[in-house]
């Protein structure tokens, strides 16, 4: 059985790759990594913007930073999500 898969990086020009397979073989595991590192870097992330607004020394330009990582770190998130069908 075979099916098409999202996966969770963007291909040429930002567009969406997506792989045809069993769901067993290296590049569906490869994906399967990538995800997990994904959603592992976005919950860091979530942590570390909980801690730099407790921080009242937090510089504008860390405070800037933050955003815009939270961003890119959403938006691999959201294809995730689609990759599930959630």
């Amino acid at each position: 059985m075979s099916g098409v898969r999202l996966l969770p990086w963007a291909g040429a020009q930002g567009k969406p790759s997506y792989l045809v397979s069993d769901g067993l073989g290296p590049v569906a595991r490869l994906a399967d990594t990538v995800e997990r590192v994904q959603l592992g870097m976005a919950d860091d992330l979530l942590d570390h913007a909980a801690d730099m607004l407790a921080d009242r020394r937090a510089t504008p330009g860390q405070l800037r930073f933050l955003p815009a990582r939270m961003s890119e770190s959403l938006t691999d998130v959201l294809r995730i999500a689609e990759s599930r069908g959630a």
